[in-house]
């Protein structure tokens, strides 16, 4: 548009170098130099122009590198967290098995103590109790006893040792809990390093697009300038010219009196021309209205006859629709007085929406009997949406359904503002069908939701589940961001039905 104004205006200033003809022949060759010098000009600035613009296209395409790997490594640290928390719940339950170790390896001890000084108090031993002299049958008991007591005391010294050789195990596989846990800690902080540094990258990023987007916008300034230093130059030879006139206009004075009579004859003629012209205008202008009533009532008779026709066929279909219900009622009150009612009841049962074939029997929500991790979508597929749907995340409505947008067009859905990492759930079950960057979307997701629905979320800064992932109403699927260019976080949101989009605020529960 600029190059066009700035030919215009050239061209505008040749024509009134020519009109000066033949007194203003230097100005005119001048001005044909000028023009030429500020052609080249607007040429040099349009390259510029065309480079920066090149500039700013790879500048949104580091954008959009920064972004999808700032979701990846958001996506890597759930993953870190729920390990994390995983190994301190094995290393707590380890640690309460120690705890309990150790206490058993006390009792264990504190027995075995107890033995050994019942033994040494009463001075039990096989020698004391053959040199004692007593009785062979009371001697023969203590032996007895004593054999018992030293059964009891190998029993007591092996659990001790088991008790030794556990609490070792133990505390072995609670040092690995640790190195594991410290292991953990070190790849998250190197992830987290990560993602700031990538953080970085975007900020940067983005400070280059503000800084050449204020460059341009100045050489829009400078432009401007030199259209009005243009239009001055203009201004002054338009002087310039008049004043050359003014003195061709009193060189000729003599010349133009006694030419005034043929001036005037032919100023006549002129008018009478006009006056033919006008005729013929006058008569050219009745004709084309006629032309276009004709065409108009041609139209109106169209329109009218096709109308007809759309009437005809909706009562034909109405008229058809009809006789097969009669005939479809016919057919039905024939077949209930012909078959038993046992065969009535198995062909009803068999016509069951919700009946499963004969050895794929499975649970009402999709998944196989046996239950699995992943989860599958429902068994007759998805049903679409319906009104009353919750929020995909709770915000201040900013752009509205069918406003127009501050950079051109309407708004085909609407902008919640959220701060930057918050949960973005899903508004009803369906299937992840697009999982990407996308240029002016950031990191954009779609969901199938069957019939023909999906809902749109974009500007997020993570995206948690990737294409083909079934997800539930309400399931955590991206955190909310400002990518694809945004300044302030928010979502995005669209509901489409048949590829059209509607209004998501009359299907959102109120």
């Amino acid at each position: 548009m600029r190059r066009a104004l700035g030919t215009a205006v050239l061209a505008l200033w040749a024509g009134l170098a020519w009109a000066a003809e033949p007194s203003l022949a230097q100005r005119q060759a001048d001005a044909k130099k000028q023009q030429a010098e500020l052609r080249a000009r607007i040429e040099s600035l349009q390259q510029d122009i065309d480079s920066r613009e090149s500039s700013r296209r790879d500048a949104a395409n580091e954008l959009k590198a920064s972004e999808s790997a700032i979701s990846a490594i958001s996506r890597t640290l759930a993953g870190l967290e729920t390990s994390r928390a995983d190994t301190q719940r094995e290393l707590r339950d380890l640690e309460a098995r120690i705890a309990g170790q150790k206490r058993l390896l006390a009792k264990r001890q504190q027995e075995l103590g107890d033995q050994l000084r019942a033994q040494y108090s009463s001075g039990l031993s096989p020698w004391t109790a053959l040199l004692s002299g007593d009785d062979p049958q009371v001697i023969g008991r203590d032996l007895s006893y004593l054999g018992y007591i030293t059964k009891v005391q190998t029993e007591a010294v092996r659990a001790v040792r088991h008790a030794l050789d556990e609490l070792a195990r133990l505390q072995a596989e609670a040092q690995a809990q640790h190195k594991k846990l410290a292991q953990l800690a070190d790849e998250t902080a190197e992830q987290k390093a990560s993602l700031e540094k990538q953080q970085e990258e975007r900020r940067q990023v983005l400070a280059r697009i503000d800084a050449q987007l204020k460059e341009q916008r100045g050489q829009a300034d400078r432009l401007a300038r030199n259209d009005r230093q243009l239009g001055d130059l203009i201004a002054g030879l338009d002087k310039a010219i008049a004043r050359q006139a003014e003195e061709a206009r009193i060189a000729e004075e003599k010349r133009r009196a006694e030419a005034a009579r043929k001036a005037e004859q032919e100023r006549q003629a002129a008018l009478e021309r006009q006056r033919e012209l006008a005729r013929k205008r006058e008569e050219a202008r009745k004709a084309e209205l006629a032309a276009k009533a004709a065409q108009e009532a041609a139209q109106r008779r169209r329109d009218q006859h096709e109308a007809e026709q759309a009437r005809l066929q909706v009562e034909r279909a109405r008229a058809q629709a009809r006789a097969a219900e009669e005939a479809q009622a016919r057919s039905q009150v024939e077949a209930s007085r012909s078959p038993a009612p046992e065969s009535i009841s198995g062909s009803v049962e068999g016509l069951r929406p919700d009946a499963a074939p004969s050895g794929q029997a499975g649970r009402a929500d999709g998944r196989p009997a046996g239950g699995q991790a992943e989860r599958l979508p429902p068994a007759g597929g998805f049903t679409g949406l319906h009104k009353g749907l919750p929020y995909p995340v709770r915000g201040e409505v900013l752009g509205r359904f069918g406003a127009e947008r501050p950079e051109g067009g309407l708004w085909r859905g609407i902008v919640l503002r959220s701060p930057e990492g918050t949960a973005v759930k899903a508004v009803a079950a369906g299937r992840v069908v697009y999982a990407n960057w996308l240029g002016g979307f950031g990191n954009i997701m779609i969901i199938d939701h069957g019939a023909k629905y999906l809902s749109v979320y974009a500007y997020n800064q993570s995206l948690l589940k990737r294409v083909g992932d079934v997800v539930a109403a309400g399931d955590t699927v991206a955190t909310v961001g400002a990518t694809g260019g945004q300044v302030d976080s928010g979502l995005y949101f669209e509901i489409r039905h048949q590829g059209t989009p509607v209004n998501p605020l009359l299907w959102l529960r109120r």
